[in-house]
C-alpha cells in the first residue's frame, strides 16, 4: 500500500511539473531557467569552437532490434538504408577503420519535428560482430549511454518496459536542490537497450527546464546527451577541453545509492564530471570513473566495427584548429581530414580523432567546396 502511494506521488509530481512547465514557455535562453540550473553555461556560445555533439554512431546487426526499442520505444523516425556512393563509402571506411571484409548498410535515426537533437547513425554490418561490451554491467569501461528528455518519465517507463526490455534498476526518483535552495525532482530509469547500450530515460520535474528540446506533443525527446565509463579520467576530460575546446562544468566525487538508476552496490565511489559545448545548454557528456578496484575492462575495444556506442561525431568552426591542437598534444589521429558528401551532413571536411580511452571521435566542419 505505501509502495502504491509513493508510485501515485511521484506520477502526481511528475504531471504537475510538465504542466508547469509547458505553461511558462519560456526560450532557453529566459534568466529565469539559467540562474537556477548549477550546469548553466559559464561562457558564450560565439565563443566555441567545438559545437554540441551532432551524431552518435550505432554499430549492430539487429536492425530489428533497433526498430522496436528506438522507434516503437523511443519515437524516433528511422531513415534508410541510406544512397552511400562508392567514393563516399571508401573514405568512410578509412575515417572510421573498417576493415575491408565488413560491408554495411547506413541508416538514420532523428527526430524531424525537433531542431537540435543529437541523430543517431546506425551501421548495420553483413557479417557478425562482436559487442563492446560482454554485459550490461555499467562498472564496464567504454561507451555507456545515450540520455533520452522527456515529458513523463513514468509512462515512459512503462511503456519500454512492454516492448520486453529491462532496466538496470527500477525508475528513480531523486531530489536536487536548486542553487536558491527550492528542491526539484528528476525521474530516471537507464534502460537496456540492443548491443549492451544503455539508454537513459528522463524527467526533470516541479518546473525546471528538460535537458534537451522535447516535443510537446508527444513527449518524447532526445537524444540530448551521452556518457561514457572511463579510466584515467584526467587524459579524457583534457582531450574534451583542450583539443576541442569543451567546457568542464561540473565536476564531482560520488558514492552509488541503495537505489541509484545505475544498479550497482551502495557505497562505490566514483568520480562524475560533465562537460558541454561552451555556451551551450544540451548536447553534454558525462564522464564516470570508478575506482580501479570496481572498474571492468570491456570485451573489445570501444570503437567500429564492434557493436554499441562506437563513435561520438561534433561540428567545429575551424577544422584546422582541431588538428594543430590534436597534433600539440600528441592525439592519434585516426585519419587525416578529407571532403566528403556525408548522406546526413552534408558537404563537409572531417577528420577522425583517438581519445585517449580508445574511443574515435568524429569531428567535421561544413564545406563549400565541391565533392
Amino acid at each position: 500500500m505505501c509502495r502504491a502511494r509513493a508510485f501515485l506521488a511521484a506520477l502526481l509530481l511528475v504531471a504537475a511539473g510538465v504542466r508547469w512547465a509547458m505553461a511558462q514557455q519560456l526560450p532557453l535562453d529566459d534568466p529565469r531557467w539559467i540562474e537556477q540550473d548549477w550546469l548553466a553555461p559559464r561562457s558564450k556560445p560565439e565563443d566555441a569552437l567545438t559545437l554540441r555533439l551532432a551524431e552518435i554512431t550505432l554499430s549492430t546487426n539487429h536492425l530489428d532490434s533497433i526498430k522496436l526499442f528506438y522507434v516503437q520505444g523511443m519515437g524516433m523516425t528511422l531513415e534508410g538504408p541510406l544512397r552511400v556512393g562508392r567514393k563516399v563509402r571508401r573514405l568512410q571506411r578509412q575515417l572510421w577503420g573498417i576493415p575491408d571484409t565488413l560491408s554495411w548498410q547506413q541508416y538514420r535515426l532523428h527526430r524531424p519535428e525537433i531542431e537540435g537533437e543529437i541523430e543517431l547513425r546506425v551501421l548495420v554490418f553483413d557479417k557478425p560482430v562482436p559487442a563492446i561490451h560482454a554485459s550490461y554491467d555499467p562498472l564496464e569501461l567504454g561507451p555507456l549511454s545515450v540520455g533520452f528528455p522527456n515529458l513523463n518519465q513514468m509512462s515512459l517507463d512503462s511503456h519500454i518496459r512492454r516492448l520486453g526490455f529491462t532496466a538496470l534498476a527500477r525508475l528513480e526518483a531523486s531530489t536536487i536542490a536548486r542553487p536558491d535552495g527550492r528542491p526539484y525532482t528528476i525521474y530516471e530509469t537507464i534502460f537496456n537497450a540492443p548491443d549492451f547500450t544503455h539508454c537513459v530515460g528522463i524527467t526533470r520535474g516541479d518546473g525546471m527546464r528538460q535537458m534537451a528540446p522535447v516535443d510537446s506533443t508527444t513527449g518524447h525527446g532526445g537524444p540530448g546527451y551521452s556518457a561514457q565509463v572511463v579510466h584515467r579520467s584526467d587524459e579524457v576530460l583534457a582531450f574534451y577541453t583542450e583539443v576541442l575546446g569543451l567546457e568542464l562544468r561540473s565536476d564531482r566525487q560520488w558514492r552509488s545509492s541503495a537505489h541509484s538508476a545505475l544498479g550497482i552496490p551502495e557505497g562505490i565511489p566514483f568520480r562524475f564530471a560533465i562537460v558541454y559545448p561552451q555556451g551551450a545548454r544540451t548536447g553534454q557528456l558525462l564522464f564516470l570513473d570508478f575506482e580501479d578496484a570496481h572498474e571492468k575492462p570491456s570485451a573489445n575495444p570501444p570503437r567500429l566495427p564492434y557493436r554499441g556506442i562506437a563513435m561520438w561525431t561534433f561540428e567545429t568552426r575551424d577544422l584546422g584548429e582541431i588538428e594543430r591542437r590534436a597534433k600539440a598534444a600528441h592525439t592519434p589521429i585516426l585519419h587525416p581530414r578529407v571532403c566528403l558528401r556525408s548522406p546526413t551532413l552534408g558537404a563537409v571536411e572531417v577528420l577522425t580523432l583517438l581519445a585517449p580511452n580508445g574511443f574515435p571521435v568524429e569531428v567535421f566542419q561544413k564545406s563549400a567546396r565541391p565533392q
